[in-house]
């Protein structure tokens, strides 16, 4: 299995002969940043899954539909509060055909989608999250579902916003996870540790991917010296930079 480190909140997975590639959006779509990374070219018949966990543009790209025209078998999972009826989709030169491709989901479902099964959590911020199994690997791709704890928020919200991270996270707590992707936004300043510190200790995790950094990396290194336990620490990886490739078993 390899994993890669696109940008920003987008990782791209190879499970046998299948991408999954989760939260990808064009570099140049995001004001103030510019992310380099880029998805790789397969082989036509690739059997490829986009999934795009809410609307907000650091998140999904419309340009992603247009992908149906190079790869047959794509196909695409997208939270329902992304809108591409098929008025939008003419306006902006994409075939409405695209549409029997996709799959639109709602938090706190379940989907079937060739050999992947999907089970949905809800975000703290807009759209899902997504618990996926496909060959007897499991992935977490956390979206926006974080402890979004802003100073100056107020406890009211914040108080909110830990309650509910809490108990979508505990969903996950008796279920194998390989793989995840988690927030770790250094915008949230000393709170930035509070999500993926609540995720490291009440799931099992195997390996933990901090994400949605804006291309600020420093806070992984920083996080893994606060962490007593070393076999927690072991768990997170080390993204330095875009297009960083791992390796996980025998290939």
């Amino acid at each position: 299995m390899q994993v890669i480190f696109i940008h920003h909140s987008c990782f791209l997975v190879e499970v046998d002969e299948n991408v999954l590639v989760f939260d990808y959006f064009d570099g140049s779509h995001v004001d103030g940043y510019t992310f380099t990374g880029k998805i790789p070219t397969y082989a036509p018949e690739t059997n490829i899954y986009m999934f795009a966990s809410h609307s907000h543009r650091d998140h999904y790209d419309m340009d992603i539909l247009r992908w149906a025209d190079r790869y047959p078998n794509i196909h695409y999972i997208l939270s329902k509060d992304i809108r591409i009826s098929p008025h939008f989709l003419e306006k902006h030169g994409i075939d409405p055909a695209v549409r029997k491709h996709v799959t639109f989901v709602s938090a706190g479902s379940t989907y079937e989608v060739d050999g992947l099964h999907i089970q949905t959590l809800r975000s703290t911020d807009a759209g899902v999250a997504f618990y996926v199994t496909l060959n007897g690997i499991s992935l977490f791709h956390a979206g926006d579902l974080n402890d979004w704890k802003w100073e100056g928020a107020g406890d009211l919200v914040n108080g909110n916003q830990q309650r509910t991270y809490r108990h979508e996270i505990r969903k996950l707590s008796d279920m194998p996870v390989n793989i995840a992707f988690v927030p770790l936004d250094p915008r949230l300043g000393p709170n930035r540790f509070l999500g993926i510190d609540y995720f490291l200790k009440n799931t099992d995790a195997e390996y933990v991917f901090p994400m949605h950094m804006w291309q600020d990396y420093s806070s992984i290194a920083e996080y893994k010296k606060k962490i007593t336990n070393s076999g927690m620490a072991e768990r997170v990886m080390e993204t330095v930079r875009e297009n960083q490739v791992f390796f996980f078993g025998e290939d």
